[in-house]
């Protein structure tokens, strides 16, 4: 069965910089896209970014130019490098993969989630 496990998450000042992780466990045949999405507190999720194999990442207009999404191919993982941080950039923060078997069937997987919280 294939879980998503985030960590880095935490408290920071307004200003800071924090690094999330998202491994990946049991069989994966093929990752196609990894992305991080957030949600805060009486919101709804929102993309933060993504990245495709093949593709340059995408990015929320929110995020763009403060946050970095990487990926790992060989470990099944992504990261999100997050700096310059502002308070509204506080939420819950989840993985997510979308996935590929050999057969074409295609799955999505989501992280139980990170919470980070941008505060002084």
């Amino acid at each position: 069965q294939v879980q998503l496990v985030e960590s880095g998450g935490g408290m920071v000042q307004p200003g800071g910089s924090l690094k999330l992780s998202c491994a990946t466990t049991g069989v994966i045949y093929a990752i196609h896209t990894m992305g991080w999405y957030r949600q805060a507190p009486g919101k709804e999720r929102e993309l933060v970014a993504t990245i495709t194999r093949g593709r340059s990442p995408n990015y929320s207009d929110s995020v763009k130019g403060r946050f970095t999404i990487s990926r790992d191919n060989a470990k099944n993982a992504a990261y999100l490098q997050m700096d310059r941080l502002k308070p509204e950039d506080t939420a819950v923060y989840f993985c997510y993969v979308d996935s590929y078997t050999e057969y074409d069937e295609w799955f999505d997987y989501w992280g139980q989630g990170t919470q980070v919280t941008v505060s002084s």
